[in-house]
């Protein structure tokens, strides 16, 4: 393969010479990065004077100085006498010690957790219960209307999701705040499931998961973003990726639930009482978390937002060991805060998100893997196991075992994405696994051939357990952590918002359509179907997903700036380099297409006196 030096001169300045708007953005995310960076200390002392007087804060001027100083240098505390031996003590073990936290922060965590949970169960407990509801409602899912009324009651909150309520979840944080948000949500989940538990047709069935989608779409956008802005930066990628591991627990243990209810009679004149207790089962851990959310501390970033500092000093005060650490992250989040309030005045974020080179190359990454992550076929086995497992010779009590299995490892193999994420890296995990996945599902599919019913079941049990270990570590984590960071920050809040409703719709897709698939194409051409989807986005994410790993935000903007010809055109060189590494063993140089500009080279592309003004037009920026 070519070695970097031999590639076209084209190419390497695409590298080296941004436009003038994309170099607007890396300027941006510069100041965003660390807006205090670069001011000397007498005015930042001034500085801090006059935010303690406007803010009322005048009562904690001692100490919100020494939080600004540590807040534009981390080692500041080493180099100013009026740091304390504790101030020392407690800023060194931020970075010696980073899982030493405070009692009320893990109370955070267990609440995201748990949270996360209650996402699991809700995809997951209705993957038992329609291997009784169907007959129950006269519904015959050998034909094409009983298949696709399955497909819907099955897909009703994904539905909601991608039409309705993960765009509300922007005005429910913006008035409620991340806690009642949480609790609402929350709330909503426990009352749906003990509804659709109560329901006597089809269509009362359909209207009332329909309704756990204002649960499940708000939940999922703000839990996430909840546990980052009480979590410090240490530890903060760690307590985000965990809602996906804990997500994947929750879908386990409803598995679980589905087991154990199945063998519950009916009685008192109740009838299908064991798949009633299966879906309000579901409800139980959301009633839980709206307990435990009562005594969570409010998001600081919030309470800043909305002019309450000394309300968010308090918080941080309970999430924080010391004073100046509390301090230090009040000062820094209203300056950051102010920072991007500056940089959106005037500015149509939506319309930019597609028409800046650089934005849209990230959104068109995060659409790829938002959309890998439901065509890549999971959902299909997360809410259908039972019933594949089921066709496949299982009876239906192992059949149901079987799916604990399936969700037992799609929890455990989670567990390693933590460390393997920033180890392997995000666009290499993809190209790894998406082969693996499509190889696992052609297993899955076409062991139905297979005319000995031991033989047919190994094979499709082999089949979804191997999908499953390949799909946790690599499509499960990293869709949310890519599309997060992938962004630049004054534009992130609605990319997220793309992203997430991206993934919901598809879930929707899906789920309304695999009934029907299975009907009209046997088990065989449904699998093949998504095994080839697999094949698919592989060669998407080898064009168009750009690696983010270990990148700081001016980093990324070089990223994405990269125009997608010369990424595609470096995806495709790749190729017979790999086949080089990891076929024939060889050590072919590897190409660098990411080279971050130097200081001299900066200079050199804004240097004119009109591409400046631009710059600053563009930014919104105060020369």
């Amino acid at each position: 393969m070519s070695d970097i030096a031999q590639e076209p001169k084209s190419h390497r300045e695409h590298r080296t010479h941004l436009d003038a708007k994309s170099r607007a953005i890396l300027n941006a995310d510069a100041k965003l990065a660390n807006p205090l960076r670069g001011i000397p200390y007498e005015t930042l002392m001034n500085d801090v004077e006059v935010f303690a007087q406007e803010r009322g804060l005048s009562h904690l001027l001692p100490v919100l100085k020494k939080g600004a100083l540590v807040a534009q240098d981390a080692d500041a505390y080493k180099q100013h006498d009026m740091f304390t031996d504790e101030d020392r003590k407690f800023l060194e073990d931020e970075v010696n010690h980073r899982w030493r936290q405070t009692g009320t922060l893990y109370y955070t965590v267990v609440l995201s957790s748990l949270a996360a949970a209650v996402q699991g169960m809700d995809e997951a407990v209705i993957n038992g219960a329609q291997l009784f509801y169907p007959s129950q409602f006269g519904m015959d899912t050998s034909t094409s209307r009983g298949s696709w009324l399955l497909g819907l009651i099955n897909s009703a909150p994904y539905l909601c999701c991608a039409v309705l309520s993960c765009w509300l979840t922007h005005p429910l944080n913006q008035w409620l705040g991340r806690k009642r948000t949480i609790f609402i949500t929350c709330m909503i989940s426990f009352l749906t499931c003990i509804w659709s538990a109560v329901t006597d047709t089809w269509w009362h069935l359909f209207i009332s998961r329909f309704f756990l989608g204002f649960g499940i779409g708000p939940k999922s956008a703000t839990v996430p973003v909840y546990a980052a802005e009480c979590a410090p930066a240490a530890i903060r990628g760690a307590l985000v990726m965990m809602w996906q591991m804990w997500t994947a627990f929750g879908i386990g243990f409803g598995d679980l639930i589905d087991l154990v209810f199945y063998f519950i009679p009916d009685s008192g004149g109740i009838k299908g009482l064991n798949w009633r207790l299966m879906l309000a089962s579901a409800g139980i851990p959301g009633l839980i978390v709206c307990l435990q959310v009562l005594w969570a501390p409010e998001s600081p970033r919030w309470l800043i937002g909305k002019g309450r500092y000394e309300d968010a000093y308090q918080e941080l005060c309970r999430l924080r060991f010391s004073p100046v650490q509390a301090a230090r992250d009040l000062y820094y989040i209203h300056i950051l805060l102010e920072a991007e309030n500056e940089m959106k005045k005037g500015r149509n974020r939506v319309v930019e998100m597609f028409t800046i080179p650089r934005n849209r190359n990230a959104a068109l990454a995060s659409w790829i893997v938002m959309f890998g992550q439901q065509f890549c076929g999971v959902n299909v086995i997360a809410y259908y196991s039972s019933n594949i497992f089921s066709q496949s010779g299982f009876s239906n009590t192992s059949a149901l075992a079987a799916t604990v299995g399936f969700g037992a490892l799609n929890w455990l193999f989670a567990i390693p994405a933590v460390f393997t994420i920033d180890t392997f890296g995000r666009r290499n995990l993809l190209l790894f696994t998406f082969p693996c996945m499509a190889a696992c599902l052609l297993i899955t599919g076409f062991s139905f051939w297979d005319t000995f019913r031991e033989g047919r079941i190994a094979g499709v049990a082999i089949g979804i357990y191997l999908f499953a270990i390949f799909y946790s570590p690599g499509e499960g984590p990293v869709p949310f952590t890519y599309s997060a960071e992938a962004f630049p920050l004054y534009i992130r809040d609605i990319g997220m918002s793309f992203a997430t409703a991206t993934t919901w719709f598809w879930n929707f897709v899906l789920s309304i359509t695999w009934p029907s698939l299975v009907l009209a194409f046997k088990p065989q051409g449904a699998f093949g179907w998504y095994a080839a989807w697999c094949m698919i986005l592989w060669f998407l994410i080898l064009l168009f997903v750009r690696e983010t790993k270990g990148k700081t935000l001016e980093e990324l903007d070089q990223v994405f700036s990269v125009p997608v010809r010369v990424h595609a055109a470096y995806g495709l060189r790749q190729i017979p380099y790999g086949i080089q590494k990891f076929i024939l063993f060889q050590n072919p140089t590897p190409e660098e297409l990411y080279q971050p500009e130097s200081e001299g080279e900066e200079s050199s592309n804004v240097g004119d006196d009109a591409t400046k003004k631009e710059v600053r037009q563009n930014v919104g920026a105060v020369p």
